[in-house]
This record gives structure tokens, sequence and C-alpha cells, in this order.
């Protein structure tokens, strides 16, 4: 069964956001070298029960249609699959494929209720 292996928390300032949680919650939170500005979190030991998540530029005001929430991504074995599955069921892909080079293949979807989230097929070998 797919579970929940990632969150973003969206922020207008980042900055200030990983700094926030830095304080709060004492996470591990560090600059991603990768393509694009993402803060990675670190919540807790390896091994431990809990998932790890990042820091994102928020991605369209904070006041509007929907309120300001985390993103969650889910881990899938097979991407289209689970993308012909979100649509199967009344949701959407609101981007296209994307390919996050040694991740994996990544896209946020919507849900019926027109929440947003995330499916990653994880595979080092992307590119």
């Amino acid at each position: 069964m797919p579970r929940v292996i990632h969150f973003e928390i969206p922020a207008d300032d980042p900055e200030r956001a990983a700094e926030f949680y830095r304080k709060v919650f004492d996470w591990k939170i560090e600059k991603w070298a990768g393509p694009m500005d993402y803060w990675m979190c670190r919540t807790g030991p390896e091994g431990e029960p809990g998932i790890n998540g990042a820091i994102m530029h928020r991605m369209s005001p904070k006041t509007g249609d929907s309120p300001a929430a985390y993103i969650c991504t889910i881990g899938v074995p097979g991407f289209d699959d689970y993308a012909r599955r979100v649509a199967e069921a009344g949701g959407s892909l609101t981007m296209p494929k994307q390919v996050v080079p040694g991740v994996g293949w990544f896209a946020y979807c919507t849900d019926s209720e027109g929440n947003l989230f995330g499916i990653i097929e994880e595979n080092a070998s992307a590119k």
C-alpha cells in the first residue's frame, strides 16, 4: 500500500520558515544543491517512525481560493500506473510528469476535492 513519504511546506520566505522549524522542532534543514530553491528538512533520526520533507517557495498567494497547506508526496511503485489511477478516481495531474535527476519521476496532482498532493516513483538512475 503506498504511503506518504515526503511533505512540502510552502513559504513566502523559505529561509525564515527554515529558521522557524529549526527553532520550534530542532529540525535539521539545509538548502538543497539541486536545480531549484528547496530546503531539505530532516525531522528525526533515520530508522525511527516519521517522514522528512522540505520547505519551498510558495507557488501562489496566501489568500485566494485555497488555504496555505503542506503538500504531501506519496511514493508509488509505478508513476504512470498511479497517474492513471488518479485520473480514473476523479483527480488530475496539475503538471506534466517531471524527472528529478537522481531521485525519480514526480508530479503534483489534485484529488477529487481540489487538494494538492504529489506522487513520485523513486529511481536513483532517473535523468
